[in-house]
């Protein structure tokens, strides 16, 4: 496949990740075709572990496979298509912008889940509309027996992000926070990572484009405390007119009170649950126990989360001396410092 050849991939538009990927194919300008499917594509490779959305690209002997996972395909697409980069080019700001973008996809993706299978309102559109995504035609009695067995489904798997009676004040507390953080910002910043888009940018705005514009609970909660970024959610799904200059990152040195607020925020609910997963996987225990603002915290072991702190961790020891030193003080006067000790 020559880079001039469209990328094929499956997805949803009820999937986060896969609003994701598509935003930034459509502002990197790399043609695509979307093949709307959420189950195994006729024909195509099958992945390993069905996730959505699903690249279909040529592996190492040149023929196609199944390739999931939105952070390592980013970092590929930037080496095998040129211009409108979304990975800053200082490597401490580009660090900062991998560990956004993996609290929007690790943590933001607890909220999404919580809200949407937790309260009656949201599973009522969920199970309604989401076996729709399926495609037409489908008959009353079909999308009937769909909608029953998605909510049945996903509701059972409340517990898998740590969604319970306990947690779940947390979980909704930190939203708000991220919201009214995200409204301040945008107040002076047009995204996260200065006056052009990261990674982190399209991680957040695949999560909202559930929490903000899908699911009712969330959603009513968005534009009550931040019409910003419900305005932001709809502008980033199609930024490929947008012009970036090389200079529009934000410098690690001049980051605004906003990005700064981020990071506590990170330090305060990200950092104690992946902490408490990767020493649960560590010790061989089947069920995470931590405190996340002053509350008790448990989920079962999620063995993915451990390789995305092995992974920011690699990340941040193949840092210059020099960017280390600088966002190493940046994480310790925020709270984030333990993910690194």
């Amino acid at each position: 496949m020559s880079v001039r050849d469209p990328i094929k991939l499956s997805g949803v538009p009820g999937s986060p990740y896969t609003r994701k990927m598509l935003a930034v194919l459509r502002y990197r300008h790399i043609p695509y075709r979307l093949l709307l499917n959420g189950g195994p594509v006729p024909g195509m490779p099958q992945p390993k572990v069905r996730l959505l959305p699903t690249f279909y690209l040529p592996g190492p002997d040149g023929s196609l496979e199944a390739v999931v996972d939105s952070t390592p395909i980013i970092r590929r697409l930037e080496k095998e298509y040129s211009g409108r980069s979304v990975i800053p080019n200082d490597p401490a700001v580009r660090f900062l912008d991998e560990l956004v973008e993996d609290y929007a996809d690790e943590w933001l993706t607890k909220a999404m889940f919580h809200y949407r299978w937790a309260y009656a309102a949201d599973i009522k559109r969920a199970t309604q509309v989401l076996p729709c995504y399926s495609g037409f035609p489908i008959s009353d009695s079909a999308l009937a027996n769909m909608s029953k067995l998605v909510g049945e489904r996903q509701i059972s798997r409340l517990y898998v992000v740590g969604s319970n009676a306990v947690t779940g004040p947390v979980i909704e507390s930190s939203y708000r926070r991220f919201l009214e953080i995200f409204e301040a910002h945008l107040r002076k910043h047009p995204f996260w990572m200065g006056r052009r888009p990261g990674s982190a940018d399209f991680a957040v705005f695949g999560q909202l484009t559930q929490l903000a514009q899908f699911d009712p609970t969330p959603m009513t909660l968005t534009f009550d405390i931040a019409p910003r970024v419900e305005a932001w959610v709809s502008l980033m799904e199609d930024r490929s007119g947008f012009e970036p200059a090389e200079d529009d990152w934000f410098s690690i040195g001049a980051l605004p009170p906003t990005f700064i607020a981020l990071l506590r925020e990170i330090g305060r609910v990200y950092q104690p649950v992946m902490l408490a997963n990767a020493k649960a996987l560590r010790t061989g225990a089947d069920r995470v126990e931590t405190e996340v603002d002053g509350q008790p915290w448990t989920q079962p072991v999620f063995q993915y989360q451990a390789k995305c702190l092995q992974w920011i961790r690699s990340s941040h020891d193949a840092l210059p001396a020099s960017d280390r030193t600088r966002v190493d003080a940046l994480m310790s006067a925020n709270g984030c410092d333990a993910l690194f000790a």
